[in-house]
């Protein structure tokens, strides 16, 4: 994959280490040098500048972006530059920081994603930019019984979440909708952006990573 990260502070740090060492095309956008020394494991390239500049933009090459992460210390800077890369580039998974909770509602309806500071971590991050990632929440001692998230694909919202198991090693225990957890779940519909919660054997995510997969082509 190819990913633009805009902000070099501990969360942009960390997440573009990450990418990096995975082996994917990483390139940092931040207006300040001296937070790339954050990047201690990094091959990836470094831009200094504003992530809305459409000139630095171009030479991080986002118009060929899988995913756009905007995760500077400013709310209006990092929805600025999500709504760029979605509207102006096409970028199809972007999310955006934000400091302000009550901001993070408007933006979910503008189609943005985001996740207000108190619960940020770059793992949350890979969830949006990455939602075919094979990250495990939760193992059994015994390795055998995991519990996953993924991010709802679009082509299957309105399908009721029962049929989300979609075999005896899956089972959909809960989902978070904009921001809130729910186990009451049986007779909902899926809506766009839901982050599901499954139980899953050894063979069970195999089954749910294929599905998820062929329903992206």
């Amino acid at each position: 994959m190819h990913v633009v990260v805009i902000g070099c502070g501990r969360v942009g740090s960390d997440l573009a280490m990450g990418l990096s060492e995975e082996g994917h095309s990483i390139v940092v956008i931040d207006k300040n040098r001296d937070s790339f020394r954050r990047l201690t494991r990094f091959s990836g390239k470094t831009i200094v500048g504003s992530g809305f500049d459409r000139e630095l933009l171009s030479q991080a090459d986002i118009a060929n972006a899988d995913a756009v992460a905007a995760v500077t210390s400013g709310d209006n800077t990092n929805i600025l530059c999500a709504r760029i890369a979605r509207d102006t580039y096409g970028v199809k998974n972007v999310v955006a920081r934000i400091y302000d909770p009550a901001r993070a509602e408007i933006y979910l309806r503008l189609g943005i994603p985001t996740v207000a500071t108190s619960t940020w971590t770059s793992l949350q991050v890979r969830r949006w930019i990455m939602p075919n990632d094979a990250t495990v929440q939760w193992k059994d001692n015994s390795g055998t019984l995991q519990v996953v998230e993924r991010i709802l694909p679009d082509r299957l919202a309105g399908k009721k979440i029962e049929e989300f198991n979609i075999s005896p090693e899956v089972r959909v225990i809960a989902l978070v909708r904009a921001g809130v957890g729910r186990v009451n779940i049986e007779e909902l519909f899926a809506q766009e952006d839901d982050i599901l919660q499954c139980a899953v054997t050894n063979d069970g995510l195999l089954q749910l990573t294929d599905y998820l997969k062929e329903d992206a082509k």
